[in-house]
């Protein structure tokens, strides 16, 4: 890994690092898998379990995420770095075993089409079609924004998590939005 200068903030030895190649890969395969998965059938026949146990795991861990990620920009505002940070990974833990969920349920079975009409039907859809924009983008501006506080690029860090947590807000509430719209169509 390239060295990008020392910084004596945590000590003569701390070295920024460059997240940049991770935070690309992981981007990529993270949408990458979630695109291919859209258009998978499912497994025909998978009876180990009832997989429509997934989505509400999906919504109880968005839940947490945007609790955490709430509590995060309570503590921040309150400049209390060391919770800000626990909660924050607390958010990202909690929005990897969202993803593991959602992976695995559409993974396991074929999307299932809102059923709704009227208001609703065009509410769900402005609902979901942001969200899955936001969902993609989020990836490597929560990525990105943690990498600066870890390299110490406070000032950095802070221009970017003005726009990140807001968005990361937006899609751990709508992902819970999503699934309460269509849960009764499962």
């Amino acid at each position: 890994m390239k060295d990008y200068g020392q910084n004596t903030i945590n000590g003569p030895s701390f070295k920024k690092r460059n997240y940049k190649p991770w935070i690309i890969a992981i981007t990529i395969v993270i949408n990458g898998l979630v695109i291919i998965l859209s258009g998978l059938p499912g497994i025909e026949n998978f009876d180990l379990f009832d997989v429509k146990i997934l989505p509400l795991m999906n919504a109880i861990f968005n839940s947490f995420t945007f609790i955490f990620l709430f509590l995060a920009l309570i503590a921040i505002i309150k400049k209390n770095i060391t919770w800000h940070k626990r909660f924050i990974y607390l958010a990202f833990t909690t929005t990897t075993l969202f993803l593991v969920t959602y992976v695995g349920h559409h993974f396991l079975s074929a999307s299932t089409t809102y059923g709704g009409d009227g208001f609703l039907k065009y509410f769900y859809y402005f609902i979901l079609i942001t969200h899955i924009i936001l969902a993609a983008v989020i990836v490597p501006l929560a990525l990105t924004t943690v990498a600066r506080a870890w390299n110490m690029e406070n000032e950095r860090h802070r221009k970017i998590a003005r726009w990140t947590m807001p968005l990361w807000l937006y899609v751990s509430f709508t992902g819970v939005l999503v699934y309460i719209l269509i849960s009764p169509y499962y």
